[in-house]
């Protein structure tokens, strides 16, 4: 775990944003597995909370190298 390392949205490794990516690569996690877990949680929280949560993550985290 690098937890040094700042919150970015990964370049890289990203599917819309490059939030998950971000966040798996800071932690030295799965993309994939992270990826599918936010989206099992957001579907059984409704979606709602899960899009808002990705939304102001997207506006907030800066863009990676």
């Amino acid at each position: 775990m690098n937890a040094s390392r700042p919150f970015t949205r990964s370049r890289h490794d990203r599917m819309i944003a490059g939030v998950m990516g971000g966040i798996a690569q800071r932690y030295g996690w799965n993309s994939t597995l992270l990826r599918a877990v936010f989206v099992i949680v957001s579907i059984a929280s409704a979606a709602f909370p899960g899009i808002l949560v990705y939304l102001i993550l997207w506006l907030l985290m800066p863009e990676g190298d």
